[in-house]
């Protein structure tokens, strides 16, 4: 296939070791820019977490009972709690810029026709994560911890209450994989279309294998949640959204090419 004579590379003829020498700069900047939103994120810490824990403190509030706490059990978990609080933290926060340097490395090498066709996957990436984050943060969550809450019980076995007391390292570690599971998944579109791009797989056997998504999505979100039905219905049934976002966006980037005009002589 012939391709287009305006369809070029901006790039220029370098050595392998002037290559080598902008792949340095281009790490160390994001190196950098890791090590400062860590240092930030880190001074915040607290705050931030108090921020990740906000859903589970506004019900335990609404529920009343007295006074409730978060606690940890060995001396070093809440230090290395905000320390993993200030990583996760610098990696959403450095996200732009590492991710701008890579593209700076490797953009003079592309076609200007694959530049067109990588852009919108490199801005529908990061808005669909944050936006997976942002539901399982501001609707999953206070129903998961509301359902999890629910078997508290004022008098236990014995005659003694059955109450939660969170361990901070623990709820840490249950936050950020929801989170992740959620903004990972919502790459589904990103994922399908650019295989449709490529001709790995069709528009109409994305079509013909909504039976089999179904049931693949519910898979997904039992392995990918806690095991409970809130939270794997509240991943599952967006996924089954995405997937149709998926097909429509197939179409509309697999569209033929309108062709050029005649040049004028």
């Amino acid at each position: 296939m012939a391709r287009d004579p305006d369809d070029t590379i901006d790039d220029k003829p370098m050595p392998l070791i002037e290559h080598l020498l902008e792949l340095r700069t281009r790490l160390l900047w994001s190196l950098g820019a890791f090590l400062i939103a860590f240092a930030v994120c880190y001074y915040f810490s607290v705050q931030i977490y108090g921020f990740l824990a906000r859903p589970l403190a506004d019900i335990l509030q609404h529920q009343g009972g007295g006074e409730r706490r978060m606690i940890f059990t060995a001396l070093y978990e809440a230090f290395f709690t905000y320390l993993k609080v200030g990583f996760f933290g610098a990696v959403f926060v450095s996200f732009p810029m590492w991710a701008t340097q890579l593209w700076l490395f490797i953009a003079p090498g592309l076609y200007k026709s694959e530049k067109r066709t990588i852009a919108p996957f490199l801005i529908a990436s990061p808005i669909l994560f944050v936006a997976g984050a942002a539901l399982a943060y501001y609707f999953i969550f206070p129903l998961a911890w509301r359902f999890f809450i629910s078997f508290e019980t004022p008098t236990g076995a014995g005659g003694l209450p059955v109450q939660l007391e969170a361990k901070v390292s623990e709820y840490l570690s249950l936050v950020m994989h929801m989170i992740l599971a959620f903004g990972v998944a919502f790459q589904l579109p990103v994922a399908l279309t650019l295989l449709t791009k490529v001709g790995i797989v069709s528009v109409d056997q994305l079509r013909r294998g909504r039976r089999y998504a179904v049931v693949g999505m519910f898979i997904a979100a039992a392995v990918l949640t806690p095991p409970d039905v809130i939270s794997q219905v509240g991943l599952a049934v967006p996924l089954l959204a995405l997937y149709e976002l998926s097909i429509v966006a197939s179409v509309w980037m697999n569209r033929p090419a309108k062709p050029k005009p005649p040049a004028k002589v």
